[in-house]
């Protein structure tokens, strides 16, 4: 068969390459100067291109479409894509919570041998070539439309979301979904940052912490909660993985409906930590709050919490009343923050929503509405935590189509 592949991105890129292998013709089409333009900025540039967990474990990470992916990650899952980039001589190393990344830690390494595996399986790649419309027939994708029409046996498309969107990704392949008949869900950022209006944590731009975790809470009632992990407070908000992770499972609500608490003991329950706030009040006797709240928590939060629970840093830790000493404990358990804002697409990973997977068959990706037409990765309404789990969804999709493409007469 004659193929085209639109966008060369993670998916575009390991879609082009095994259906090469599997004999058929292929034509590869990218609007940029380069291939991999998101890959390049992935794992900040290390490239996180997997996790090396059990089949299970990934789809526990799929916030969107798990359900769909149970068969296209059970033919190509992560081993299998280890040893696809090994294969190709990129020698890999697992990370803490199952990241993989290059030995090299370099992303310009996955780049390259998937550009060396296009050109040895003599995809013909064209870059700076736009692609303006999907050439439709009888129901059927017959070609596309670049500077003029070219016609082919089906094709692929595998645009991306709309997330960083200096790398191409804007959304072309939602408006062609669009135009053939196929349900969009509405693209939305995900893996994102949070703005807060909480103006006292604003200073502690740049401050990471451990072993801490986060939820989310709607009217009373927790809608998420973290496991712990590392965080980061950012000029306007949070950040860092626990609050990306989070986003991803309250970015269709309202921002300024939710609130966020911080557990900064999350090893401990709140009456552990207040007994634990006795002993070192009886230990420090008549010193400061100051020295207390050093004992509990990195120095530049202790002042924002001591204004919190309404003592001064000077005050004697000794004559904390006891009200004082339970609210304490209870800020550190719930340092509570009033969302304003969810980042947008120029800073989010990946994109939540697009083409809806009810219009896709799960084995091939092929549309259950126009012949010959597949969509694959980010372009559809897949979408999964942080941790190389995206990336892997790109992969996995695009092998299910390439090994199970053929034209629908």
């Amino acid at each position: 068969m004659n193929i085209c592949v639109i966008g060369a991105g993670a998916s575009g890129c390991m879609c082009a390459i095994i259906l090469a292998r599997n004999g058929h013709k292929v034509t590869l089409l990218e609007k940029n100067h380069k291939i991999g333009r998101k890959l390049y900025i992935t794992g900040k540039g290390r490239c996180n291109l997997t996790n090396a967990v059990t089949g299970n474990e990934f789809l526990n990470n799929v916030v969107n479409g798990s359900k769909f992916m149970l068969s296209s990650e059970t033919r190509f899952n992560s081993a299998d894509t280890m040893n696809f980039f090994e294969s190709l001589g990129v020698p890999l190393k697992i990370e803490r919570g199952n990241r993989v990344f290059p030995v090299s830690d370099k992303s310009s390494d996955i780049i390259d041998a998937l550009y060396n595996e296009l050109k040895r399986q003599k995809v013909d790649l064209r870059l700076e070539t736009n692609v303006n419309d999907i050439i439709i027939d009888k129901e059927k994708a017959v070609g596309v439309i670049t500077d003029t029409n070219e016609y082919y046996d089906a094709v692929v498309v595998a645009t991306g979301g709309k997330s960083y969107e200096a790398t191409g990704s804007t959304g072309d392949g939602y408006k062609w979904a669009q135009q053939t008949g196929h349900n969009v869900i509405k693209p939305v950022p995900s893996l994102v940052g949070i703005n807060v209006d909480d103006k006292d944590i604003f200073a502690l731009e740049g401050l990471s912490l451990k072993n801490v975790s986060v939820s989310a809470w709607v009217g009373g009632d927790c809608i998420y909660s973290s496991p712990v992990g590392e965080m980061l407070f950012t000029s306007g908000g949070i950040s860092g993985p626990i609050v990306l992770t989070m986003s991803a499972h309250i970015n269709r609500i309202d921002a300024k409906k939710v609130k966020v608490c911080i557990d900064f003991k999350p090893s401990v329950y709140e009456k552990q930590l207040r007994e634990r706030i006795d002993r070192e009040i009886s230990l420090l006797g008549a010193k400061q709050v100051s020295s207390l709240l050093e004992e509990l928590l990195p120095k530049s939060i202790c002042g924002i919490v001591a204004s919190r629970i309404g003592v001064l840093m000077e005050d004697k830790a000794n004559q904390l009343s006891a009200e004082k000493r339970i609210l304490l404990a209870h800020t550190l358990k719930n340092f509570e923050l009033s969302v304003n804002s969810y980042e947008g697409f120029d800073r989010a990973v990946v994109t939540s929503g697009g083409v809806s997977t009810k219009n896709i068959s799960p084995r091939n990706m092929q549309s259950k509405i126009i012949k010959n037409l597949y969509f694959i990765g980010e372009v559809l309404d897949v979408d999964a935590t942080t941790g190389g789990f995206n990336l892997q969804i790109a992969f996995s999709t695009a092998v299910a189509c390439a090994s199970d493409v053929k034209e629908d007469k």
